[in-house]
């Protein structure tokens, strides 16, 4: 039975993180995007609101809320500015859902108990200079040694790269495979910072989502502990798969919230300016952008807590989870777009944070698997080209009280 009401706890959560983003981001996101300037503080300010473990249970260490509730904290974080978003992204949807879901109980214990609680920060290492889509590109190494593995290779692209605490990185385990491209060589690793051999930098000049620390991951013959392999040798490739299904479904979330901030900025604006001695929410031409950015956010919303629902009970939701984060970002790039025109001069300028969300909405139609990649996968879901299988662990489903 579907119920599109919200619970009290959801309602709670929608409030928390509303005020959250009018509090700590909106006074100040203006300056900090200008200047390419991450804050380091929001970090352990989402720590102490209990949003950086929302959807982890409480044993280890989080809020115990349902996977819902961490669509609206992406939603809302989104609303406010897309850097915030993706730290939920990268350090929830892409790590510590997969401690939580393929870690043995020592690393649990270790790496998703201090993540859940925001005492470490958790970053995502698949990406590479010449590998994004496609996964099976990629070139980082791990060789086994006596009761350890050395990593080499060089991740582009990661989110919170020089803040991060610790990183899940892929790499081949297998050379011959990788000469073959046969991605069961591939193998899942978590890499503490700390590690002889880890070195960061942070990437400038970037389009939008300014505001959020993003760079490299350089590993040089960095010795990782065996109980460090996440999963199984060879799982590499299931277990990124399955941390983009959860990454996906966050980005979805978050690019639903940028199509209502700028719903709201456009029907504000038409309602105060003027043109030809009309108000311009009268013009048709206006009303019809609007209109565009009202269904967007409508049926963008239904479709991530459509896929949170299939979540919540542990069912197979890829698909979903897919659609959602394709058509969401679409829906937001367009609103955005729109939102500038609404705004004409003014939309072109930082005087107004339209400029911004158009510059932020394009990265989700490229990160997470990009939009050619989420249209492929529903025309060959629809041609029955691909089935899916499910994993050898699958996301736990929400256990009320857990």
């Amino acid at each position: 039975m579907f119920d599109f009401t919200w619970t009290e706890e959801h309602k709670a959560v929608f409030k928390l993180v509303q005020d959250f983003g009018k509090k700590e981001v909106l006074p100040f996101i203006r300056e900090r995007d200008r200047k390419e300037q991450f804050d380091p503080t929001i970090l352990e300010k989402l720590g102490e609101a209990d949003i950086l473990g929302i959807c982890i249970p409480s044993k280890y260490g989080g809020a115990g809320l349902d996977y819902i509730s961490l669509g609206i904290a992406c939603q809302e974080l989104e609303y406010a500015d897309t850097s915030l978003r993706v730290i939920l992204s990268v350090h929830i949807g892409l790590t510590s859902l997969a401690y939580l879901t393929w870690g043995s109980e020592a690393q649990k214990q270790k790496y998703l108990v201090p993540q859940a609680k925001g005492e470490k920060i958790g970053s995502f290492g698949l990406t590479e200079p010449n590998a994004g889509s496609d996964v099976v590109g990629i070139q980082a190494t791990a060789d086994k040694k006596d009761g350890y593995y050395v990593l080499n290779g060089e991740k582009m692209w990661i989110s919170l790269a020089d803040v991060a605490d610790n990183f899940l990185c892929v790499a081949w385990t297998d050379r011959k495979k990788r000469d073959k491209r046969d991605h069961t060589g591939l193998s899942a690793f978590i890499v503490e910072r700390k590690f002889k051999g880890v070195k960061t930098g942070t990437i400038h000049g970037k389009l939008g989502v300014r505001a959020g620390n993003t760079g490299y991951v350089s590993l040089s013959d960095v010795e990782v502990p065996l109980e460090n392999m996440l999963g199984q040798e060879g799982e590499g490739f299931k277990i990124a798969m399955f941390c983009l299904d959860q990454g996906r479904y966050t980005v979805a979330a978050g690019a639903t919230g940028l199509t209502k901030a700028c719903l709201d900025a456009s029907v504000n604006y038409s309602k105060t300016r003027k043109t030809f001695n009309t108000f311009i929410g009268e013009h048709q031409l206006v009303k019809e952008m609007i209109a565009f950015m009202v269904s967007g956010f409508e049926a963008s919303q239904l479709l991530w807590i459509r896929a949170g629902w299939l979540k919540n009970q542990g069912l197979s939701n890829s698909k979903e989870t897919a659609l959602a984060k394709w058509f969401a970002c679409d829906a937001a790039e367009k609103a955005a777009s729109d939102a500038v025109q609404v705004f004409g001069s003014y939309g072109f300028s930082d005087e107004y944070p339209v400029e911004r969300f158009y510059r932020n909405s394009k990265g989700s139609s490229i990160y997470e698997g990009t939009r050619e990649i989420q249209k492929l996968l529903q025309a060959d879901y629809a041609l029955g080209y691909k089935v899916d299988k499910g994993t050898r662990i699958p996301l736990p489903k929400y256990q009320p009280g857990s």
